[in-house]
């Protein structure tokens, strides 16, 4: 039994010897490890920036994709709209059956087109305007009248037998006098181009 004891002593004694001489050696090793950790954090950092870096670089490929996929639904979507607007433009060069049927209309009852015009006040006048009905042609009527300068301040309109009836009070914007018959004329040619 001595032996196992002096065995099992030995392996102690060899155990103690190895730490004191670890402890003996890591004076010497210590400069090492402090400089392999120091450049080992300093790898570290460094794949840190690069990863950030890269997930930045990600980022903005993301957005130039996404913003890429924009402008193509953008050019697609004008592409159509250019599409649909050369339709209607086709569509509103050709009259309508209501437009012909509208022109007819006024020429079975007898109706003309026809412009009145009173002054009320110095700056204010009545108008009466008979037209043929046509489509958008009220909207053309009030925005050739507000680009002339006048302001609507009070209006009737009815549509009977292909004519529209529009009576209205209109100011001038600038608080001008308007002249009776020079208006006439105005809302005579605003009739005919429309």
């Amino acid at each position: 039994m001595e032996f196992l004891g002096s065995a099992s002593d030995a392996l102690c004694i060899a155990q103690a010897r190895r730490r004191q001489v670890y402890d003996d050696n890591s004076m010497y090793k210590s400069k090492n490890l402090h400089a392999e950790r120091r450049r080992r954090q300093k790898l570290g950092d460094r794949l840190l920036a690069l990863r950030s870096l890269m997930n930045k670089a990600t980022i903005v490929e993301d957005a130039i994709t996404y913003i890429q996929m924009l402008q193509r639904n953008v050019k697609v979507l004008s592409d159509q709209l250019l599409e649909i607007d050369s339709l209607s433009v086709e569509e509103d060069e050709k009259p309508t059956r209501d437009e012909i049927n509208a022109s007819e209309q006024m020429k079975k009852y007898g109706i003309k087109e026809d412009v009145k015009v009173t002054g009320i006040d110095g700056n204010k006048l009545w108008i009466r305007v008979v037209f043929e009905k046509k489509r958008g042609g009220i909207a053309k009527f009030l925005e050739a009248l507000t680009s002339l300068g006048f302001e609507l301040t009070d209006a009737n309109v009815a549509t009977s037998k292909g004519a529209i009836l529009v009576s209205s009070c209109f100011k001038g914007i600038y608080g001008n006098a308007l002249g009776v018959e020079q208006t006439k004329k105005l809302l005579q040619e605003i009739i005919r181009n429309m």
